[in-house]
């Protein structure tokens, strides 16, 4: 649970390379998809005689082929209430019946679920506080706020609730690094080594930074911008190319 932008979705992500050691294991699922009581029969497959019914539903067609996935419900609190019923049998019993009747077990998946319910109190903390106290008062706040969107029988079936704070200068930082990482990846396949100085990093981390909209304005904006020739180029007499990136290659004012 938390604001846009703070890693979320990345955390399922490595969850899934970690456990099953490829990010495909990640089965994504969009609930803004779900809001209207008709989305149901997508889950799990349309009723005998409609059509689609031979294509089985989006969740259990994915879970029987791939029996081992970390399956992440993203933005729950967008559901429709009849979808939370599908949600409550599989956290219970972990199974459900398709529409064509075979039973999908989920025995072997991680199922994790974002929200950004309460992130405002995350948002608006009191940077006064004392850092223990601040995470006590928002993770109680940000509960609270839960419990007035979500029905008890659903918050009783989670076993874990983890809140996320907005992330700071250091770890926007780290991220703009991982994806200047990235884009040398991909350089270096092209023969390209890539050379990123800690200017060019500071200097991408203070314009991409948004404490309202977490990491996504970084990456859109490293992904954005170098790609494209506003790098500095320097060629140097050696058996492969060598790109300096400097903060200069972005701002006259750096």
């Amino acid at each position: 649970m938390g604001p846009t932008g703070v890693g979320k979705t990345e955390l399922a992500k490595a969850l899934a390379s970690y456990m099953f050691n490829t990010e495909e294991a990640l089965v994504r699922i969009d609930m803004s998809e779900y809001m209207e009581k008709h989305s149901v029969s997508r889950l799990v497959g349309a009723p005998p005689g409609y059509v689609g019914y031979e294509e089985g539903g989006q969740l259990t067609e994915t879970v029987r082929r791939r029996p081992y996935a970390v399956i992440l419900f993203d933005e729950i609190e967008k559901a429709h209430s009849d979808v939370f019923n599908i949600f409550l049998q599989v956290l219970d019993d972990g199974r459900v019946t398709d529409s064509q009747g075979r039973t999908v077990s989920f025995t072997n998946t991680v199922i994790i679920m974002t929200s950004n319910v309460g992130s405002q109190y995350i948002l608006d903390t009191d940077d006064n506080l004392p850092k223990e106290v601040a995470n006590e008062t928002i993770k109680r706040r940000v509960m609270d706020a839960a419990r007035s969107v979500f029905r008890p029988e659903f918050m009783n079936r989670v076993d874990e609730y983890i809140v996320f704070q907005p992330l700071d200068r250091d770890q926007i930082n780290s991220i703009v690094g991982l994806q200047l990482g990235r884009v040398q990846q991909r350089l270096a396949d092209r023969k390209i080594k890539l050379l990123v100085t800690d200017a060019a990093v500071e200097f991408l981390g203070t314009l991409g930074y948004d404490p309202n909209y977490g990491a996504r304005p970084v990456t859109a904006f490293a992904n954005g911008h170098l790609p494209q020739q506003k790098l500095v180029f320097k060629r140097l007499e050696t058996s492969e190319d060598k790109a300096a990136a400097e903060s200069r290659a972005f701002s006259q004012t750096v």
